[in-house]
């Protein structure tokens, strides 16, 4: 059985890689959203947990319809897999951002 080769992310060749690459971004930043949404749930009142809980869900679906429309514009390409991954990976570090400020403020 032949083990897949890990692409090299500093320095992507082909559009494979890049599409790979792509796919492990999202991996990382979703991890970490997800990091900072255990850290901060805890942290909130019953009634403010409620309210995080559904703008997260909320979210997740606007998240996901943002990226489906973005790669839209390269449906059946090569590129489509790396848009749409990009696409996932930019908007939840842009939440994850959201979610640590958040917290930095549960912390005060």
């Amino acid at each position: 059985m032949r083990v897949a080769q890990q692409p090299n992310c500093n320095n992507p060749q082909t559009q494979g890689e890049m599409n790979a690459c792509a796919g492990i971004a999202y991996q990382n930043a979703d991890r970490r959203l997800n990091q900072v949404y255990r850290q901060l749930l805890p942290k909130l009142p019953g009634s403010r947990r409620q309210k995080l809980i559904s703008a997260q869900q909320a979210w997740i679906k606007f998240r996901d319809a943002n990226c489906t429309f973005e790669r839209s514009e390269f449906t059946g390409g090569t590129m489509e897999p790396m848009v749409y991954s990009s696409c996932l990976a930019n908007v939840t570090k842009q939440r994850t951002a959201q979610l640590e400020q958040y917290l930095s403020d549960a912390d005060r």
